[in-house]
């Protein structure tokens, strides 16, 4: 069986823009992702019962329940419930925002709670309310010391973007499989399009590590 380079070299650039596809839903996932997990790695740890409750149902239901699961419910379920239609980008961002937002906030609950107590005591005693001394003490070092499991998150969801293609959403895999059923050249592609997938991922190590020496984690 003869490996045909013509191939790859057709098909590269859509299996490029699938990947600018693939590379804006982690983006925005992972940013809307850190904001849903902050708050609620907050309430995770919050002496309101409701608040910590509620918090550890979404954190154990998003965990707990597989992402392909969770992109259906969005992409299937939720229109028929809301009778509003998602078309797959918005879905695919929202299927992987609030399931990242659940391991976020695992992430900085951790971070949070490795500060030592003292750094709460110091600020409260300078004046500072809670919500201050969390926002210009507590958070700003507990954001240093998650930059590396962060970043493992960013990588976990760009590989995990992947299983949107099977709402239609035209990422990096999607297209793979648009251009293997044009083509029947399965070897070749996704040869091609693991490699890819492995130049954004050590991109993403290389950027962290950067991070880490930069900060000084």
């Amino acid at each position: 069986m003869d490996f045909r380079f013509d191939i790859i070299v057709n098909a590269f650039p859509l299996l490029i823009e699938g990947a600018i596809f693939t590379i804006q839903i982690t983006v925005l996932s992972v940013a809307l992702g850190i904001v849903i997990g902050l708050f609620v790695g907050i309430g995770r740890i919050s002496k309101i019962k409701i608040i910590k409750w509620l918090s550890a149902v979404y954190v154990d239901f998003l965990r707990g329940t597989p992402l392909l699961v969770q992109i259906f419910l969005i992409y299937f379920a939720l229109p028929v419930i809301t009778g509003i239609k998602m078309n797959p980008f918005v879905a695919a961002v929202t299927a992987c925002s609030i399931n990242s937002g659940a391991y976020v906030a695992e992430i900085f609950r951790a971070g949070i709670q490795s500060i030592d107590d003292g750094q709460m005591e110091a600020g409260r005693s300078l004046g500072l309310s809670w919500v201050q001394t969390m926002r210009y003490i507590i958070i700003p070092q507990a954001f240093k010391r998650v930059i590396p499991p962060l970043g493992n998150e960013f990588i976990a969801l760009l590989k995990d973007s992947s299983l949107v293609s099977v709402i239609g959403f035209e990422e990096l895999t999607r297209r793979g499989q648009l251009v293997i059923a044009r083509t029947y050249a399965s070897l070749e592609i996704w040869i091609c399009v693991a490699l890819i997938y492995l130049v954004m991922t050590l991109s993403i190590s290389r950027f962290v590590a950067y991070l880490e020496r930069r900060y000084q984690v």
